[in-house]
């Protein structure tokens, strides 16, 4: 049970202790009543076929619970006569039958919304620790891998550890209760089954060891299929543009068709459990039917009374249920390790940023930012090595090199999407770390390559910095990206809904959006990754003028490929393999005739 204590935890907060104690005590109850109903057929076969019990004068059966009402039933059977005692056994069946299920549906009533909100708490839990993994973490993982932990698994958790938690603790207790009533009526046949049931376990429980490895990889090919799907869905113009529908269809029937024989055979494994259970107990039921009957045939003293044999063979016939369960349950919890497993590993994955409880908050950018003998190294492999850059409050400094100069890596540094391997980022003299993470984040804005959008309205996609910013906040951060002329053509204005990632959007459309999104936050350090690189000529126009408003009275660090468009930056830095090689302005670089000019060559002769 070790792999499922998170969801222990959950379940025994002190909220729901008192919850999960009436449960246990319904239970108990529960168990109790059925064990009295099934006792009542004791004293039915000793009327049908002895008679009373007990004549007059006999000595009391037994001195506890069981014995007294019998004893009850015989007195009535003595005073009032056989059919009088009848209907008393019949009603006492039918009375303790209904208390039995009354307990037995509190105990449900009870425990499922403590089942509801363990899934609720484990799934709330999963997406905020989503939210805190660094940017290299999802670099890492396939995005459909991600969704299936999300979705598959703890549908798994649900359906199969959860939803059997109580059937762990319901069937154990029903099955003890019905072995204990055994043991009282016949301890030596008591012996026999309790050597044969811890066989038959053992049976059962290799067949469903396998299920967890099964499981696991099921898991996998339906993330697999997953990511497959996303890509179809993303890149359905390429796809259909190169006649490539048959690859993805050949990838995808692939994965689906390997994912069908894993849970085919997972299936075949999981649904022998039950039968085979049954199959069993029949087999343990007709070796107590041998042994029994040739307890009562014996006719020596403490023999076993036929009616005491009936009893027992009944009691045992209910118990095959709660233990068909009990291996269903045990076969379930098996399939449903393997999710666990693999949430508990994103739960457990190292957040390698995070907040400074302690830390100080950065109020506003008074002076620099600085890098300083910063490197910056990922699993090994060194991306960025010797940086030494000041970039002065109000400055534009524009990084430019190569694709895989180090670029990005070296402006997600400043917001901590990263944090350098060696060396310092100092903001205003003082070390990134030893500020609160999202004091420095509120100071920045972002505008990036590939326009991030939500689908909601227009008018939450600029607001998403600032939730609380007013409609004329929101207008006027639109009319500086040079986005409101086109947004109030649109049917609903401000609150028409852009569609998934803005889908109804042009590109240009959407890039005016996210820097009016940029304008509202209104921060004083800007970034600016390759904001134009993707749009056409006049939405670069629109765009780009969007972004000169922007800059204005700001610090901006300019990510650019076009070298067009930061030929006025204050500063221009070259980076190669992750290494500043040149910085100076446009007309002091091209003076030098290096690396800057020979990219800008390049660009003029295109």
């Amino acid at each position: 049970m070790k792999k499922f204590s998170r969801i222990l935890k959950y379940v025994s907060q002190p909220k729901y202790r008192g919850k999960l104690f009436l449960y246990l005590l319904f239970t108990i109850l529960s168990v109790l009543f059925g064990l009295i109903a099934l006792g009542m057929l004791s004293p039915f076969m000793g009327l049908l076929f002895k008679g009373s019990q007990a004549g007059a004068g006999q000595a009391p059966v037994s001195g506890n619970a069981v014995g007294a009402i019998k004893d009850f039933i015989n007195d009535i059977i003595i005073a009032h006569g056989k059919s009088v005692g009848l209907i008393v056994i019949c009603v006492f069946i039918v009375v303790t039958t209904i208390i039995k299920n009354l307990f037995l549906y509190l105990s449900y009533y009870i425990s499922s919304p403590i089942r509801t909100a363990t899934i609720t708490n484990l799934r709330s839990e999963l997406y905020e620790k989503i939210l805190s993994l660094p940017i290299g973490y999802f670099t890492e993982r396939r995005k459909g891998d991600l969704i299936s932990r999300m979705t598959n698994d703890i549908y798994e958790i649900e359906s199969s550890v959860v939803a059997t938690l109580e059937g762990l603790i319901k069937n154990p207790l029903t099955v003890i209760g019905y072995l204990i009533y055994m043991v009282y009526l016949s301890p030596k046949l008591s012996l026999f089954l309790l050597i044969l049931l811890p066989i038959t376990a053992i049976i059962i429980g290799r067949i469903s060891k396998s299920l967890k490895k099964q499981s696991q990889d099921a898991s996998v090919k339906l993330g697999e299929s997953l990511s497959v799907l996303d890509e179809t869905v993303s890149g359905i113009r390429v796809i259909k543009g190169f006649n490539a529908e048959g690859i993805l269809r050949e990838k995808f029937v692939g994965i689906n068709n390997l994912l069908f024989y894993i849970r085919n055979k997972m299936n075949a494994r999981r649904d022998l459990a039950s039968p085979l259970t049954e199959v069993l107990g029949v087999m343990v039921l007709s070796i107590i039917l041998y042994i029994g009957g040739s307890l009562v045939l014996t006719n020596s003293v403490g023999a076993m009374p036929p009616d005491d044999l009936m009893t027992y063979i009944a009691v045992f016939g209910m118990m095959i249920n709660p233990a068909k369960d009990l291996s269903t349950a045990v076969s379930n919890m098996q399939r449903g390790a393997a999710a666990m497993e693999r949430v508990e590993e994103l739960l457990k994955a190292p957040v390698s940023i995070s907040e400074n409880q302690n830390g100080k908050t950065f109020d506003s950018f008074k002076d620099k930012i600085e890098f300083r003998n910063l490197g910056f190294a990922y699993e090994d492999a060194a991306i960025l090595e010797d940086i030494n850059l000041k970039i002065e409050k109000g400055k534009t400094v524009a990084l430019v090199g190569s694709s895989g100069a180090g670029k990005s890596t070296l402006a997600d540094l400043v917001p901590r999407f990263h944090d350098a391997s060696k060396g310092e980022l100092l903001i205003d003299g003082t070390n990134i770390k030893e500020y609160a993470l999202k004091s420095v984040r509120a100071q920045m804005s972002i505008v990036t390559q590939e326009p991030i959008l939500f689908n909601d309205t227009i008018a939450a996609n600029i607001a998403l910095g600032k939730p609380d910013a007013t409609e004329e906040e929101i207008i006027h951060a639109a009319k500086i990206a040079n986005a409101h002329n086109f947004i109030i053509t649109k049917e609903e204005g401000y609150q028409t809904n852009i569609g998934d990632r803005g889908s109804k959007l042009s590109g240009g459309e959407r890039q005016r959006l996210t820097i009016a999104r940029a304008v509202l936050k209104n921060p004083p350090i800007l970034i600016l990754d390759e904001a134009t690189s993707s749009l056409d000529t006049e939405s670069e126009r629109l765009v780009q003028d969007a972004i000169n408003k922007m800059m204005e009275n700001r610090t901006s660090i300019v990510i650019a490929h076009r070298l067009s468009t930061v030929r006025h930056a204050d500063e221009i830095v070259v980076l190669q393999k992750g290494r500043i090689v040149e910085r100076g302005n446009h007309e002091q670089l091209i003076a030098l005739d290096g690396f800057y000019k020979r990219l800008v060559d390049m660009q003029e002769v295109k």
